[in-house]
């Protein structure tokens, strides 16, 4: 073999090596990981995965009474729940600070005092209840079906509000009013750009980031609200001993509205983030680029696939990585 041929055999493996390792997700998972507010997303829905996976044991679960399977189910749904108030809340902050106050470094100071209150507080909570024997099996007074606080409890209400209710009232009020804050932040940044450097700001590029922020700092707040609102409708209910607490649509909206908040976060934090949904997108269209260079080796009996079958989707996104 020459030293041209060798050259040339030595760059077409590796490219094509660099092509197989860039089909897997882990390298751009792992960096896009690295920014503080996907981190704090990771947690979040780390906290959200197990309230879901908690709530549908007790969905499909048939309790009859305080038992052990009952009381570790409440323990569990009752922390992943009021994690995921603290950890939505938190993030809330973060983007505050970061965006309106112009301070990553007084944000990222933060993280550690995220992670103490976010796990913290829901853990001491449930122990506390878990110790005064207060979660058990509530009838579906203000549940669907899962465990929560013991409704044989004399002081079932005051644990209710601990153990989740309080909390979520507060995020009812601080979520709007942070996101809304930062919104007034953008359209005045916008608008001074628009002062100073009118082309720009009116170029399509700036015009679709602009409104792609204030879409979703405006569903993010209403999305949870949707969602949570209807187990504080029969939580109201039950303080009134009214009987619509049990009517079968706003049990069934009750229940959807508990178990989706994880996939909601998903699809606004994640898929509608245009880096992420192109970075997939690639991905896709890699992994089926590699099947198609093995199949086409295969029927040459063996050989190398010429270098120059890479598309420009597929060029953009190794150089990118």
């Amino acid at each position: 073999m020459t030293g041209k041929q060798g050259h040339a055999f030595q760059h077409r493996s590796t490219k094509e090596s660099s092509l197989k390792d860039n089909s897997l997700p882990a390298p751009w998972i792992k960096r896009d990981l690295r920014t503080t507010p996907r981190k704090l997303l990771v947690f979040l829905s780390i906290a959200d995965l197990l309230s879901a996976v908690s709530y549908s044991y007790g969905v499909w679960t048939i309790f009859d009474g305080d038992s052990l399977a009952c009381t570790v189910q409440g323990a569990i749904s009752t922390f992943a729940n009021t994690s995921s108030f603290f950890w939505t809340v938190a993030i809330a902050i973060y983007l505050y600070i970061f965006i309106v106050k112009s301070s990553q470094r007084l944000a990222d100071s933060l993280v550690l005092y995220f992670h103490l209150i976010s796990w913290g507080v829901p853990l001491g909570i449930t122990v506390a209840a878990l110790c005064l024997h207060k979660i058990g099996y509530d009838a579906s007074e203000v549940s669907v079906g899962w465990c929560w606080v013991s409704i044989k409890a004399k002081d079932h209400v005051l644990w209710m509000l601990l153990t989740g209710k309080i909390w979520e009232f507060l995020a009812y009020v601080m979520l709007p009013v942070f996101y809304l804050l930062i919104k007034h932040h953008i359209h005045r940044a916008h608008a001074a750009l628009s002062e100073y450097r009118p082309i720009l700001a009116s170029s399509p590029m700036s015009n679709s980031l602009t409104s792609m922020a204030d879409r979703k700092l405006t569903l993010i707040p209403v999305i949870f609200i949707f969602l949570r609102i209807w187990s504080t409708v029969r939580f109201v209910l039950m303080l009134a001993d009214s009987p619509a607490r049990q009517h079968p649509v706003l049990v069934t909206l009750h229940g959807i509205g508990n178990t989706l908040q994880g996939a909601a976060n998903c699809i606004m934090f994640v898929l509608c983030t245009q880096p992420v949904r192109a970075r997939l997108a690639n991905l896709l269209c890699c992994r089926g680029q590699s099947r198609a260079q093995g199949a086409e080796s295969q029927r040459n009996g063996g050989e190398d696939p010429p270098s120059h079958v890479e598309d420009n989707g597929t060029r953009r996104y190794l150089d990118e990585e």
